[in-house]
C-alpha cells in the first residue's frame, strides 16, 4: 500500500510542480477507454473465471502475506513434533493432527497420506506433484495481470491515435484549439503507462514472488512428510528441513529443550 501511494503521490507532485492546470491532465473518456478496454481485451482473450480470480488477486497484495520467515521455522518444529510422535505411537495418532491444521489443505493432505501408509517415495512424488500443479494454477492469474500491463499502454496508443484524428479533422476551422487537443489525446498513453507500470505488472511480480515463496514452503513441507513416512529420526528430519533454509531461521531441536 505505501508503494502503491508513494508512487502515485510522485505523479501527482510532479504534475503540480509542473503546472497550475491540473484539469489538463484529466479526461474521464481517455481513461474510460484505458481501462474499459484493457478489461474487455483480457475477458476476450482469457477464460472470465481466470480473469475474475486475476482481478481479486491484484486486491489481495495488499494484504500481508501469511508464508514468512517464521512460519518456515514453525513448519519444520511441526513437523519434528509429529516425527516424535509417529516414533513413539506410529502414524494413526496424526489423525487428531488433521484437525489442528484443516484451514491449509496442503498439509492435510500430506498427513492423510502418511496415515494411509504410503512409502517415503510416493509421498514425496505425489506432493511434489500438487506443489507443482498448484503453482502453475496460480501463476495463470500472474500471466493475466502481465498481459494486462501490456495491453494497457497499447489501448493508451490507440485513444492517441483517435485524439489525433479528431483534432486534425477539426484543425482548419479552428487551428487554435491545436494545443489543447494534442494534450487530450496525449492522456490516453499517459494512463496507459501509468496503469501497466504502477498497477498491472508490480501486482503481476508481486503475486508471482508470493506463489515462489509458496512453492517453497511446499517444497520443504513434502521433504519433510516424506521423511516421516520413511521414519526417519526427529534429528535426522530437523537436519534435512534445516537445509532448506537461512542460517538465521532453522530450528534447533537443543534450543528448544533448553527453552522448556
Amino acid at each position: 500500500m505505501f508503494g502503491f501511494l508513494a508512487g502515485l503521490g510522485l505523479f501527482i507532485g510532479s504534475v503540480l510542480l509542473a503546472t497550475t492546470d491540473v484539469a489538463v491532465f484529466v479526461s474521464f473518456s481517455s481513461l474510460l477507454l484505458v481501462v474499459g478496454g484493457t478489461i474487455a481485451a483480457t475477458f476476450f482473450g482469457q477464460e472470465a473465471r481466470y480473469v475474475i480470480l486475476a482481478l481479486k488477486g491484484m486486491g489481495s497484495i495488499f494484504i500481508p502475506h501469511r508464508v514468512h520467515r517464521n512460519i518456515l521455522n514453525q513448519e519444520v518444529g511441526r513437523i519434528i513434533r509429529w516425527g516424535y510422535l509417529v516414533k513413539e505411537k506410529g502414524f494413526l495418532p496424526l489423525e487428531d493432527e488433521i484437525k489442528k491444521v484443516s484451514s491449509d489443505p496442503f498439509l492435510v493432505f500430506g498427513v492423510e497420506l502418511l496415515i494411509t501408509g504410503y512409502e517415503g517415495a510416493e509421498v514425496r512424488e505425489t506432493l511434489q506433484n500438487v506443489t507443482d500443479n498448484t503453482y502453475e494454477r496460480n501463476m495463470v492469474q500472474v500471466n493475466i495481470l502481465r498481459s494486462m500491463g501490456g495491453t494497457a499502454p497499447a489501448f493508451g496508443m490507440i485513444g492517441t491515435l483517435i485524439g489525433l484524428i479528431v483534432m486534425l479533422d477539426t484543425m482548419g476551422s479552428d487551428p487554435s484549439a491545436l494545443g489543447a487537443g494534442l494534450a487530450v489525446a496525449l492522456n490516453t498513453t499517459l494512463y496507459g503507462v501509468l496503469l501497466a507500470r504502477l498497477i498491472f505488472v508490480p501486482a503481476a511480480n508481486k503475486l508471482q514472488q508470493r506463489q515462489e515463496i509458496l512453492r517453497f514452503r511446499h517444497d520443504l513441507v513434502v521433504e519433510g512428510m516424506a521423511l516421516l513416512a520413511e521414519k526417519r529420526s526427529p534429528r535426522f528430519i530437523q537436519d534435512r528441513m534445516n537445509s532448506f533454509l537461512d542460517p538465521t531461521i532453522r530450528f534447533n531441536i537443543d534450543q528448544q529443550m533448553k527453552d522448556r
